[in-house]
């Protein structure tokens, strides 16, 4: 391509398809919420939000009497609350290069920033996945240890279409050399390109070193249920945290000091709580897991009111436990105090949601390029030095994600 004068047009055109090129975990999710915020013609500021419709469900009539049911629809949002991008400065002279010389030196560096960034908050969001399996600190080197997250998926009536998993560069290495006795010439000629290692039990298999790592809270003692019948209902709940909703239980037995005991993102299972389908209600050999869902400290008599994520619920279409705690019921939490466990993932694409909106053409701005493509937009603005002959530009990117529906996900260990 012959040399020309690089518009802003031409830039933004190029960085938003390197932003889309260069996202793994954030290519993978939901994307639909771009066209809640399609109303504005000069595009959308820091701070918007839009609301979202959680699913409904309904339970089984048996026989030929109807028995309607009320349309109960929980609601949650998400806040275009993420503005960033990269800045540099560039001479005239060279802005006249070919636009592929731009492109390697400057415009894939910066996005590659910026993609990073999108797909670290998107991976950060197993803070909000309860269901973990495989044990946490081993790696994943066998199919059997990988297939534990689609049979786990499989068991809570997750579709088997658009799952995606992540694994870190240790665990992806694991479950490569697990599998080099076998025949699968397609896998070894891709060469994990862009880390994809292809499908592996009807989930689409990418390396990421943005899987990230969660430390265990400190813990201590031996936490209980402290008091029956702490089960609710969906319609208190509908509207709060994860699907069914979050609520808070009391617990003691920790240790009796005030200090810092759980984070967010811990995950726990309670005696005698069993999972159940969320179809059919039939009880699963699990017991039902459930993540922390803010830090928490205990006070000096060892109590501590978790805030946890799924809500407890034992009647009705929303259904998600054998039976409610009993008062006493221990407390096991996984993996072992302040430990930290790399977060592979397995999700179908609906449990997260990313939205990348246009920004606004700012009052001033002279030369301002917005471009958009397959749902992601790149908005660039220069401004010139005439003293020096170069100018600064500025690339931007305005974006924020959801988890839309934790029970579609679920982190794997070893």
């Amino acid at each position: 391509m012959p040399n020309s004068i690089i518009t802003t047009s031409i830039f933004a055109k190029a960085a938003v398809r390197i932003l889309e090129n260069e996202l793994v975990f954030a290519r993978n999710v939901y994307r639909g919420l771009e066209s809640e915020f399609d109303k504005r013609v000069n595009g959308y500021e820091v701070g918007d939000t839009v609301s979202i419709r959680k699913p409904t469900a309904f339970t089984y009539r048996s026989g030929n009497v109807a028995s309607p049911q009320d349309i109960v629809e929980g609601k949650t949002s998400v806040t275009i609350d993420q503005q960033g991008g990269f800045d540099f400065q560039i001479s005239s002279k060279d802005l006249t290069l070919n636009i592929g010389e731009i492109a390697d030196r400057v415009i894939k560096p910066g996005m590659v920033v910026v993609a990073n960034q999108i797909d670290m908050a998107v991976a950060s969001l197993y803070k909000d996945i309860p269901n973990w399996v495989g044990t946490p600190g081993n790696v994943i080197s066998s199919f059997d240890a990988f297939s534990k997250g689609p049979e786990r998926l499989d068991l809570g009536a997750v579709p088997t279409d658009d799952r995606m998993a992540a694994l870190s560069p240790s665990d992806h290495r694991s479950l490569r050399a697990s599998q080099t006795a076998l025949y699968m010439q397609d896998v070894a000629k891709s060469a994990y390109r862009k880390g994809r290692i292809g499908e592996i039990d009807d989930v689409e298999t990418y390396k990421s070193q943005n899987v990230q790592t969660h430390t265990v809270g400190p813990l201590g003692g031996a936490p209980a249920v402290n008091g029956a019948n702490q089960n609710v209902t969906y319609t208190a709940v509908k509207d709060s945290a994860g699907v069914p909703g979050g609520q808070t239980l009391i617990t003691n037995g920790w240790t009796a000091a005030a200090a810092a005991r759980v984070k967010k993102g811990d995950v726990f299972t309670i005696a005698n709580v069993f999972d159940i389908n969320p179809v059919t209600k039939a009880v699963l050999p699990h017991l039902k897991q459930f993540v922390v869902t803010a830090d928490g400290a205990s006070d000096a008599g060892g109590n501590l009111t978790l805030s946890i994520s799924p809500a407890i619920i034992t009647t009705g279409a929303f259904a998600n436990v054998s039976a409610a705690p009993a008062n006493g019921a221990l407390l096991t939490f996984r993996g072992t105090a302040n430990t930290g466990y790399a977060q592979n993932m397995i999700w179908n694409k609906n449990a997260f949601g990313l939205c990348v909106v246009p920004m606004v053409k700012p009052p001033g701005a002279v030369d301002v390029a917005r471009e958009s493509y397959k749902g992601l937009s790149v908005r660039v603005i220069p401004f010139y030095d005439g003293t020096n002959d170069w100018s600064t530009w500025r690339v931007d990117v305005l974006w924020g994600i959801k988890t839309l529906d934790p029970r579609l996900a679920c982190r794997i260990s070893g």
